[in-house]
């Protein structure tokens, strides 16, 4: 059931993407199931996420992130996914045995914007240049299959700094 006052961020007849499969690489919706090794990503590259990612809300996340808040969160972006508010997409080792990252499509609260896209990858894959190689496939994969007129990518195309000066939509 649809939350009073929310928008969806695609129209109901989209058939949005199951996902995305490379060499590399495989992007699926994220659930809850994903708990164990979604943690292990996020709790082994916290620093590198607070660094990268987390910047681009101002927030501390993930320090102090507990296994219990990680599901709320899992369930929450599962949640949001069916209802079609956002999606959360898990980057997975195609052998779906490590969590590798995830992929964030949102509504932008920021002007002259549709979509935000955010994307991170975990510390140890860095030096595989997979944060590069993401960031190029799910940018292709945005302007082909999805319906975003102007997707950003914070920290990618536009600075975080220069991010944060643009005014929200009123």
């Amino acid at each position: 059931m649809p939350m009073d006052g929310r928008q969806t961020l695609v129209d109901e007849d989209f058939d949005v993407p199951k996902g995305l499969v490379n060499e590399k690489f495989s992007l699926r919706m994220l659930t809850i199931h994903d708990l164990v090794k979604d943690y292990d990503a996020v709790m082994s590259s916290a620093e590198h996420l607070q660094n990268t990612f987390s910047a681009i809300t101002a927030s501390e996340w993930p320090d102090g992130l507990t296994l219990e808040e990680d599901l709320i969160d899992l369930g929450w972006h599962q949640r949001e996914f069916t209802l079609r508010y956002s999606f959360a997409y898990t980057v997975m080792s195609p052998d779906e045995s490590l969590c590798l990252g995830c992929v964030y499509i949102n509504p932008c609260l920021k002007t002259g914007y549709d979509a935000e896209v955010s994307m991170w990858v975990r510390t140890s894959e860095l030096v595989n240049n997979l944060d590069v190689d993401l960031y190029s496939c799910v940018k292709e994969w945005i302007d082909e299959a999805w319906p975003f007129s102007r997707p950003a990518y914070p920290g990618r195309e536009i600075t975080i700094e220069d991010w944060t000066k643009i005014p929200n939509v009123q």
